[in-house]
């Protein structure tokens, strides 16, 4: 099953994440997100937007790879892949 691995900011909005190994069924980013939703209820409302897009300033990566498909999340995540999900910041 593949590993789901976020910046630590997230876990003051899903404290139900942290400390504890995230694992999931493999397939499309589309559903290993959904199933981190199940673990998490609001937790894809936070990262996608109103369509189901990568909001603008998240990033995901499938191991080193950063995610192509930013609107309708089909790349795959393997059998033994780390997905790990961050946030651009900005500012000065």
């Amino acid at each position: 099953m593949p590993t789901v691995k976020m910046t630590s900011h997230l876990y003051r909005f899903f404290p139900a994440l942290e400390d504890r190994a995230i694992t999931v069924p493999a397939g499309s980013v589309a559903e290993v997100l959904q199933a981190v939703n199940q673990l998490a209820p609001g937790f894809t409302d936070y990262i996608l937007d109103e369509r189901g897009a990568l909001r603008r300033h998240v990033y995901l990566s499938v191991d080193d790879a950063i995610v192509v498909d930013r609107k309708t999340l089909s790349d795959r995540v393997p059998e033994h892949g780390v997905v790990y999900i961050f946030q651009a910041l900005s500012g000065g």
